[in-house]
């Protein structure tokens, strides 16, 4: 059984890479600890798969979330601070996993990587 996360990343915020990889590891830590142990400890025995996949915006974003929502995986959304980069909060990524690869595909495989 083979286990992965997926980050989901706004692209229309243009976000610079050092902003972006932040965001993507505050969701990446976010969703592990929410995730079931046993998930976790059979990921990080498999490497601990991560993709980074692109969404071109807030509603679409909310739309993949919702569907792993309902499909019962473990999701976080992240929303920045505003103290930085953006001058307000702002939700910038969510991450859907650890969970089953292919039930991550069966929600996020028509979006391109990074």
């Amino acid at each position: 059984m083979e286990f992965k996360q997926v980050i989901l990343v706004r692209q229309d915020l243009k976000m610079p890479k050092g902003k972006m990889a932040a965001q993507v590891a505050h969701a990446s830590v976010d969703a592990t600890l929410k995730s079931n142990k046993e998930k976790v400890n059979v990921w990080k025995k498999e490497g601990m798969k991560k993709v980074v996949l692109k969404v071109s915006s807030l509603r679409i974003l909310k739309k993949y979330v919702a569907n792993a929502n309902m499909n019962g995986l473990t999701t976080s959304v992240i929303t920045d601070q505003g103290k930085t980069f953006f001058k307000t909060a702002t939700t910038t990524c969510a991450a859907i996993g650890p969970e089953k690869t292919e039930d991550i595909d069966e929600i996020t495989n028509s979006l391109k990587m990074m």
